[in-house]
């Protein structure tokens, strides 16, 4: 068979099967004006709470003003090269460091991207007598870097611990044989479900077994913990995580990530890691960019209080209405209804054509048929007010799904 015809016989797989029909509303919207709460998308104003602009620095007077003066200083282009050949600068170790410091490290490794950054890693740690042991639930990063490797490796249930032990004897008892060694892997909070990584009791095994642990806190970077520094700090449990991972695409408001452990562990990954060896430097604007967005993650706790404060009001106004938001016990607010495709993205519709709020669908494939989750990601720059039309218009929309109103008034466009 051709591979172009195999292709149009299955045109955009699982998810973009629907395409025809959503893409443009459903799939690749666009929303339009300064990112904030309130944005424009289909020519309306909305309430929007699908950016992961967690602290509001996506705006911040602070963060525009460093990022221009360094995009007028140094260009897009600076630095030119791989970090190893050409592109390295004062600044960027700079950064480094301060990041390490902030989270508890010792040494950490700037990269150009999250989800490229997690597979890279997971790929320079094993080898092909590793095993590597790793949550059900967990993000597509983790289980893209976990796929490449060529040794065994074995899927615990979500934040199971004794499906975790179970999981963990059978990796020792291969690892005995073949001489290699374990890597954990988890995240500190979980996107979908917004619930946390049970770091502490994943790390009292390590008095039993001899294992690594490599968290990705995407999430939980700048958001958890007394200082925001991470989850890992939520949990008092920051000497027991083996490799940080962290993005900027989140509370930072930037594009690229970084990855922290001891001096050793890093240096490896620094002169091993494929996607980075062999890719330009992180540009110079975002570098310093960075730098102002960690000063003001550090400096400015407000931020971070007046996020809990709008996550606390949304997931308190939505349990007493009798809403399901699951075990999520960080910011990201997940509302479970039951409904088929169709109602969920007739709903989805009402609640942007005609109570002006715009949240993520999610819907089968990516949870099982028959369910359907509006993911709520509250930010900073959320208001009570915000809060308080949110919970009226979900109020007003879950009583039309219990009465079969999107069944007979389907609201998607052929």
């Amino acid at each position: 068979m051709d591979l172009f015809e195999k292709i149009s016989k299955n045109i955009g797989g699982p998810i973009g099967q629907h395409q025809k029909w959503s893409h443009g509303y459903f799939s690749f919207p666009k929303l339009e004006g300064e990112i904030a709460s309130h944005m424009n998308f289909n020519g309306k104003e909305h309430v929007v709470w699908s950016l992961n602009n967690y602290l509001g620095l996506a705006n911040h007077p602070e963060v525009r003003e460093a990022d221009a003066k360094a995009a007028a200083d140094y260009g897009m282009a600076y630095p030119m090269g791989a970090r190893m050949m050409s592109g390295n600068t004062i600044q960027h170790e700079t950064l480094e460091r301060d990041l390490a410091t902030f989270v508890g490290m010792e040494d950490a490794f700037l990269l150009n991207y999250g989800y490229q950054g997690m597979v890279s890693i997971i790929d320079t740690l094993v080898d092909r007598n590793d095993v590597i042991v790793y949550d059900a639930e967990s993000h597509a990063c983790i289980i893209d870097g976990v796929r490449l490797h060529m040794g065994k490796r074995f899927v615990y249930q979500h934040n199971d611990i004794a499906s975790f032990e179970k999981q963990l004897e059978r990796a020792t008892r291969l690892t005995e044989q073949s001489g290699g060694g374990i890597l954990v892997i988890t995240e500190g909070v979980f996107g979908m479900s917004g619930a946390q990584g049970k770091l502490k009791e994943i790390i009292e095994l390590k008095s039993k077994y001899n294992f690594r642990l490599l968290i990705d806190d995407a999430h939980g970077f700048g958001t958890m913990g007394k200082t925001g520094a991470g989850t890992h700090e939520e949990q008092d449990c920051i000497e027991g995580v083996d490799v940080y991972f962290g993005t900027f695409a989140k509370s930072m408001a930037g594009i690229g990530a970084f990855v922290a452990a001891n001096k050793d562990i890093v240096s490896f990954l620094r002169y091993n890691m494929r996607s980075q060896t062999f890719a330009k430097a992180l540009p110079m604007p975002m570098v310093i960019g960075l730098q102002k967005r960690l000063e003001l993650l550090k400096s400015q706790p407000q931020l971070r209080e007046k996020l809990w404060q709008v996550a606390t009001a949304l997931q308190n106004g939505l349990k007493e209405r009798g809403f399901d938001i699951g075990v999520t016990n960080t910011m990201v607010t997940p509302v479970f209804l039951k409904g088929e495709l169709f109602e969920a993205t007739s709903l989805t519709r009402d609640l942007r054509e005609n109570y002006g709020i715009f949240c993520s669908i999610v819907v089968y494939p990516v949870i099982p048929k028959g369910l359907i989750i509006l993911r709520l990601i509250p930010t900073a720059t959320h208001t009570l007010e915000d809060v308080q039309r949110t919970l009226d218009a979900y109020s007003e929309v879950s009583e039309k799904l219990k009465a079969g109103f999107y069944k007979e008034n389907s609201m998607v466009e052929a």
